[in-house]
């Protein structure tokens, strides 16, 4: 097992400086302070690419193109959450099986309310799911539409199943966080797939995106980060929350919602945006 690094931020300058690694995390969990009361569900992406932005490895993993440094932030970004919503097709793909909280962050972790484990909820129009798929000993929730509600019931039981209304043949992805929100999942990470996170993307419903970015190239045939029909038609603007740095390794917190993505606020670093705010 490689070492954890520490890293470097970068941004905003007033804060800049070393994060050493610590027990707890408490320099990282420190920037991530501001999304802890939500009114409602609070969305979070953590995708992580190549210079020349493929998503995924030759092996059609992330994990092949990933890092210490990314890893170090993955497991605090899974410690905050308390629902992971992905695509079927990443559940198996990736291999998704068990969310465990790192043993070093269970503590935060309670000190921050929430549960023990880290849900996980699957999006799919088929309603089919893995059946070895019990995070913490549970079923998932799924999330599907009318086609697909008899064969989630089947394979995880009606009540973790979370059937919402489709719109231009998708599925209402903001009933679906509603549903989380009203069961006490408010705080939202979504680690795609590509489909997934372009659907939540065009549908305005991310708050905010953490991408890493690793020193590697896959070349123009690599599956992207984003995928789907939709485009944001003007591009919406983001705002650059902190940058941080390790080994080669960028790790970037944007937001995409809210007042600091459309001007900016004392302690924020600007990015000028393109088109609306998101």
């Amino acid at each position: 097992m490689l070492p954890v690094p520490a890293y470097d931020l970068l941004l905003p300058h007033h804060r800049a400086g070393v994060l050493p690694v610590r027990e707890g995390e408490p320099d990282l969990l420190a920037l991530f302070a501001d999304a802890e009361d939500p009114a409602g569900p609070y969305v979070r992406a953590n995708m992580v690419g190549t210079l020349d932005g493929a998503g995924v490895g030759p092996d059609g993993r992330s994990a092949s193109i990933s890092s210490p440094a990314d890893r170090r932030m993955f497991r605090v970004l899974r410690a905050l959450a308390d629902v992971v919503l992905v695509g079927a097709g990443t559940v198996r793909v990736e291999g998704y099986r068990e969310l465990p909280v790192a043993e070093h962050l269970r503590d935060a972790r309670a000190a921050l309310g929430r549960a023990p484990g880290i849900a996980l909820a699957v999006v799919t129009r088929r309603g089919a799911v893995p059946s070895d798929v019990r995070p913490g000993g549970l079923p998932p929730f799924v999330v599907t539409g009318r086609d697909g509600r008899d064969a989630a019931t089947a394979a995880v039981g009606a009540d973790r199943v979370l059937a919402v209304p489709e719109r231009d043949g998708a599925l209402d992805l903001a009933a679906a966080l509603g549903a989380l929100a009203d069961r006490g999942l408010r705080h939202v990470l979504t680690e795609g797939g590509p489909t997934l996170l372009g659907d939540l993307l065009t549908a305005g419903l991310v708050d905010e995106l953490c991408l890493t970015t690793t020193p590697l190239l896959a070349g123009p045939a690599a599956p992207g980060l984003l995928d789907g029909e939709a485009r944001l038609a003007p591009p919406a603007g983001a705002r650059l929350r902190h940058l941080l740095h390790a080994d080669g390794t960028l790790l970037a917190r944007w937001e995409l919602r809210g007042p600091a993505a459309g001007g900016a606020t004392s302690g924020e670093v600007s990015a000028s945006p393109v088109g609306s705010g998101a």
